[in-house]
């Protein structure tokens, strides 16, 4: 008698395991034929998010927006549908996938200033990685299966080699680099245990604006370093301030790899092309190869906007690494997807863009 429930058992599992392949098939074969794929964008009226959805509907694919509109705009969607709301929501979640029936996710929706995580770790635990269990859990109940993570070069701190590649070590320095990981963790543990693949992305330093002048970013509700600096050129503020100048780097500042929001935008949506024809998880790093110095970005954003603004040197940041940039080899092999725009492409698109929307999105509210 235990020997035939022994087997009734097996035979269950191995039913319900032909189920979910034969279901999984037909998810597939519906993403590789349907041009028209409609994604979930969570976080996607922020910056890189923005950008991604405009390269979404440019190649016919259909979107939906989720975001909070804490460090988003709705202005920067240029008519693209939204829905205000968070990640934590679950039943909106059902509500969304209920009704739009999205193909795929790609999740922007995350806090993302690593100084600011040292200090309100809290915050970003619960949004950064609960938030994403509770948008990974709505997936699972309606067989939403792949998932395009956006992550961040964070998750490897001041790495001991450089370029760095994607099986570099991990050592995130910042609450904000633990919960990036945390998720890249999630992901990988789901990709074992359920149906949900995924691609994570990590990127380097997104910067620069649309080339059309479409969009940017809003240096309002930003930290980061290409709009602080454009700041400072308009004259919104007094100075700019670098962190750290007694670095080992050549010229005392940390370097970074800066990669047109663009170039991003562009990856995101042949991560997802390529996640749904391998049907295989993976990561990506993003960005030029190239390193810049934070010195080196001011002193082309005073060549380009031709304003020689003033700059504070300040102490170092907690979290801050000394110096990162990508091998991005493995992306340009397998999405065949290259970066296409330098450290001047990115000054010059975001000097045209802060000096023609001084207030950010506020002219377009």
């Amino acid at each position: 008698m235990y020997a035939y429930i022994l087997h009734e058992c097996a035979l269950t599992r191995r039913v319900s395991r032909s189920i979910l392949l034969v279901e999984e098939k037909i998810y597939r074969k519906k993403l590789l034929e349907d041009s028209n794929v409609k994604v979930l964008v969570p976080g996607g009226a922020g910056y890189i998010g923005s950008h991604t959805v405009r390269e979404l509907m440019a190649r016919d694919h259909e979107v939906i927006v989720l975001d909070t509109l804490e460090n988003g705009n709705r202005a920067a969607l240029l008519g693209a549908p939204f829905v205000q709301g968070s990640i934590d929501d679950a039943a909106l979640l059902d509500k969304i996938f209920e009704q739009e029936k999205p193909d795929a996710v790609i999740h922007f929706a995350a806090y993302k200033a690593p100084g600011e995580s040292m200090t309100q770790p809290a915050k970003y635990f619960r949004n950064n990685v609960s938030g994403t269990l509770t948008l990974l859990e709505a997936m699972q109940r309606h067989s939403c299966n792949y998932i395009i993570f956006s992550s961040s070069c964070s998750i490897f701190g001041t790495p001991k080699t450089l370029p760095v590649t994607e099986d570099a070590p991990f050592g995130p320095e910042s609450v904000y680099g633990e919960t990036k990981l945390m998720v890249e963790t999630m992901l990988r543990w789901f990709d074992k245990t359920t149906s949900l693949r995924s691609t994570s992305l990590r990127y380097f330093n997104a910067s620069g604006a649309s080339l059309d002048n479409k969009i940017g970013e809003d240096w309002r509700i930003t930290g980061n370093l290409i709009p602080l600096v454009m700041k400072a050129a308009v004259g919104k503020t007094n100075a700019v301030k670098v962190f750290g100048t007694d670095y080992p780097t050549p010229d005392g500042t940390a370097i970074r790899d800066c990669i047109h929001v663009v170039d991003l935008s562009i990856a995101h949506v042949k991560a997802l092309e390529s996640l749904a024809a391998t049907n295989k998880s993976t990561a990506y790093n993003l960005g030029t190869g190239v390193g810049s110095s934070v010195k080196e970005v001011v002193d082309t954003a005073k060549l380009i906007s031709g304003v020689d603004f003033k700059v504070e040197l300040e102490a170092r940041r907690a979290g801050d690494p000394v110096a990162i940039w990508a091998n991005s080899s493995k992306a340009q092999k397998e999405l065949d997807w290259k970066p296409q725009y330098t450290l001047e492409d990115i000054v010059r698109t975001a000097w045209k863009w802060h000096s023609t929307h001084p207030n950010g999105f506020t002219e377009e509210q």
